[in-house]
């Protein structure tokens, strides 16, 4: 289920011929909160059972900075596949990044900002995210570089 006012697109203008079909691949059982938006030109996939606070931002491309000298608005955008595992939750106003990879059952806390690769049961926060609890089977809950005594 998508929310009022959100936004899912691929590509940029119509006609514009894909890279990959589908571009954007929602799960089923999914809910994307108000006013977010999924902007695919590569390849999105996002896994079953996500949900999503409002405000969030996913996409798979962005503007590159080669050249200091042309405007970045000019200068051609990269693109690269995101991958969203099944059972997470995006926090308010998260932010995924091209070539994000995030795990199965991962929480991205509100205001994160998401980019590379995020490993399953976990929580992860801050900009750039980073693992602050993962669950250990027989431990329960740790924080990152928790040894087992």
């Amino acid at each position: 289920m998508v929310g009022p006012y959100a936004c899912i697109s691929a590509g940029m203008v119509p006609g514009q011929k894909m890279i990959s079909d589908p571009v954007v691949n929602i799960g089923k059982r999914c809910m994307i909160g108000r006013g977010s938006h999924i902007v695919g030109h590569f390849g999105i996939e996002i896994g079953d059972d996500v949900f999503t606070g409002p405000y969030v931002y996913i996409t798979d491309q962005n503007h590159s900075y080669e050249d200091p000298n042309i405007p970045i608005g000019l200068q051609w955008p990269r693109d690269a596949p995101v991958k969203i595992g099944s059972g997470t939750w995006l926090g308010t106003n998260v932010t995924v990044l091209p070539g994000a990879n995030i795990g199965t059952q991962v929480v991205v806390a509100s205001g994160s900002v998401v980019m590379g690769e995020i490993p399953d049961r976990c929580v992860v926060a801050g900009a750039p995210a980073k693992v602050v609890r993962r669950y250990r089977d027989g431990e329960g809950w740790v924080k990152p570089g928790a040894e087992a005594i």
